[in-house]
């Protein structure tokens, strides 16, 4: 399922006839919009889609800067910008002609089937099966200042690739979610896609049945709502940190359930380090290991339920 429906900092700031003082490809600079600026110090990573305030040494996702700008609660900045999805359609150019004509930062050369030694030792190394891998994933060559790479190339809904190797975390444009829709009433949210590839390898199972959404970051959520909002249960596998619970909170008045799934998980960071100490039987198991079976449902309104 495409999503077309969403908005980005840099189009944020456009309706607000707020503009780069400087375009560098692949960030902008700004005068602040949070303050008297004289200089331009409010950077806008393009890429990354979010935004770092030099002068108040600070920064986030465009949900923190519509709670700033705005002065509003959590919840208020993401009704804001779900109601301003209907008004920014892809077929619709909303950015300013400067950032259209912008040079992406990582140019894409060639997409191949997942069969590279390198990328198959790492996923490896992140307990990540590569049968499993090889039918969501791609290897992809691309160039970063006409230098050559490779990376393990996992798509999101607008065509932009997500890229992992052992050295190397990054993403092309445009960036985006990437969901899977087969029709359930029941929908999976994941931080990442090696996160997503955890899940499938824990469960041995490269198709489950049930809807998936990827954030491909957290500053995505937004993106996600509308494809959310068509399923009565939301799953959520997200990290163990505040941005992670403040998700999970968020998603609550989104539709009629949602579970914490990350309670499976609660002494790791995130799925995927999780999946490593599991499958890794030369670790030592961990007294308060998440893997023991927990029987009491606490809604999250709702705990989780099952891995």
């Amino acid at each position: 399922m495409k999503n077309s429906n969403y908005i980005s900092i840099t189009q944020y700031l456009e309706n607000k006839g707020i503009h780069p003082v400087k375009d560098r490809g692949y960030y902008g600079m700004y005068f602040s919009p949070l303050r008297d600026d004289s200089n331009p110090s409010f950077k806008v990573d393009y890429d990354k889609d979010l935004w770092y305030d030099f002068g108040a040494n600070e920064g986030g996702s465009i949900v923190d800067l519509v709670m700033k700008l705005e002065n509003c609660s959590l919840a208020e900045a993401f009704r804001k910008l779900e109601n301003s999805f209907s008004f920014h359609r892809n077929d619709i150019p909303v950015a300013s002609p400067v950032l259209t004509n912008r040079e992406p930062a990582i140019t894409i050369t060639d997409i191949q089937p997942l069969i590279h030694p390198a990328l198959l030792d790492y996923l490896k190394e992140r307990s990540i099966n590569t049968d499993i891998a090889k039918q969501h994933c791609s290897e992809v060559h691309y160039t970063i200042a006409d230098k050559p790479y490779f990376a393990i190339g996992f798509q999101n809904d607008a065509g932009g690739w997500e890229l992992r190797n052992r050295a190397f975390k990054g993403s092309s444009t445009p960036k985006n979610i990437t969901s899977i829709n087969n029709g359930s009433e029941t929908v999976m949210v994941f931080e990442g896609f090696i996160d997503f590839l955890s899940y499938l390898s824990l469960k041995q199972n490269a198709y489950p049945r049930i809807d998936s959404t990827i954030l491909n970051s957290i500053a995505n959520l937004p993106k996600a709502i509308p494809f959310l909002q068509t399923h009565q249960t939301i799953q959520a596998f997200l990290d163990n940190d505040e941005a992670g619970k403040r998700a999970v909170e968020c998603l609550s008045p989104v539709c009629k359930e949602v579970i914490d799934q990350s309670v499976f998980y609660r002494d790791h960071k995130d799925l995927n380090d999780y999946w490593r100490d599991k499958s890794n039987p030369k670790k030592q198991v961990r007294k308060n290991d998440a893997a023991a079976p927990i029987k009491r449902q606490i809604p999250v309104k709702k705990r989780g339920r099952s891995l």
